[in-house]
């Protein structure tokens, strides 16, 4: 089982950014693929998270409206769209994934069996 986040870099204050995560090993119709954050002295925060099959999607109040995730199981391939990027939003961004789906955000975050390498997003003019 391999997870990898990509597409990190410096984004300027208000931009977009999308990170892949390419997944390989697990079905994602069976895991929920979550994405943290984490920024230098914070705790890690979980961002965002799919459910398998029905693609349900559930998001941190810090986000919601803001970013969203989508799904391309042909390729394997989890995405984090972001937009409106602003000063408390970078952080090293991680994808994971665990088993069956989640019923709310508070549930997705936990039980995490796999962890990805994660990708550093930095917002600034």
């Amino acid at each position: 089982v391999h997870l990898q986040a990509f597409g990190g870099g410096l984004v300027q204050p208000g931009g977009s950014m999308r990170l892949p995560c390419l997944v390989s090993g697990l079905n994602l119709d069976a895991w929920s693929i979550v994405w943290f954050r984490q920024a230098p002295g914070k705790e890690r925060e979980g961002v965002s998270c799919i459910s398998p099959s029905d693609g349900t999607t559930y998001y941190a109040a810090s986000v919601k409206g803001r970013f969203t995730l989508s799904r391309d199981n042909a390729e394997k391939t989890v995405y984090l769209h972001m937009n409106s990027l602003n000063s408390e939003d970078p952080a090293v961004y991680t994808c994971a994934a665990k088993p069956g789906r989640s019923g709310s955000y508070q549930s997705c975050r936990m039980g995490v069996v796999f962890w990805g390498k994660g990708t550093l997003v930095t917002v600034s003019n």
